[in-house]
């Protein structure tokens, strides 16, 4: 079988994307996300937002990834991206599930920022924390925390696990090192009371690896 040629970046569409990975998706959500790309794009000529610059790295790896989160959050729930970056989960989630309630949360100044400004070009309902988000875990309640490249697996528990009473479930992508990002949790005791299930896994474009979903949360739950 000829594997289909992908077009160069400046012929390429957001809906030609979606085609050659089998994504079907209603065409208002299609306008938002080719609208985000965009804004995101423009504000990347000022800040490193994001790395995916063209509509074939967004669909493969940005909304293949959040397609996975959103398989596993029921509707209602409040869900906290942790450290959104560019908007990623979060803005791409509010577009394809507005039955879920997403709060994003950027440290970094300067992100955060241009992330809020995309976020009412493209008029969503979707609130912006700038600073950590153990502080705001601090004042309000989630269902899940939603984390996709911010830091290792030990890091991230050891941030949160004064915190658990603030949410339920941590909902973490990783890629083929998270075996031993595991091992080294386990090691370091940031496991200790808590259950890792790994919930998903789908091909990692241009290896031969795999992402992974995890969830993690309190023994018991």
């Amino acid at each position: 079988m000829i594997e289909e040629a992908i077009p160069t970046p400046a012929t390429d569409t957001l809906r030609a994307a979606l085609s050659r990975h089998a994504i079907d998706l209603p065409e208002a959500q299609v306008e938002k996300l080719d609208h985000y790309c965009r804004l995101v794009w423009e504000w990347n000529e000022r800040l490193n937002l994001t790395r995916h610059t063209d509509y074939e790295k967004f669909v493969s790896r940005d909304l293949v990834d959040t397609l996975e989160f959103s398989k596993v959050l029921t509707p209602g729930q409040r869900v906290l991206d942790v450290g959104t970056g560019g908007g990623v989960p979060g803005i791409v989630l509010a577009v394809l599930r507005p039955d879920l309630k997403i709060t994003l949360a950027e440290s970094i100044g300067k992100k955060a920022r241009a992330v809020e400004q995309i976020v009412a070009d493209l008029k969503l309902p979707v609130p912006m924390h700038h600073g950590r988000a153990e502080e705001l875990l601090a004042r309000e309640k989630f269902h899940a925390l939603l984390v996709r490249a911010v830091a290792p697996l030990a890091k991230l528990l050891n941030w949160f696990a004064p915190s658990w009473g603030a949410f339920e479930r941590l909902l973490v992508i990783k890629g083929p090192a998270w075996v031993e990002e595991r091992h080294t949790a386990r090691e370091a005791g940031a496991l200790n009371g808590l259950q890792l299930r790994k919930l998903a896994t789908w091909p990692l474009p241009g290896t031969s690896s795999e992402s992974v979903l995890l969830e993690v949360k309190p023994r018991g739950l």
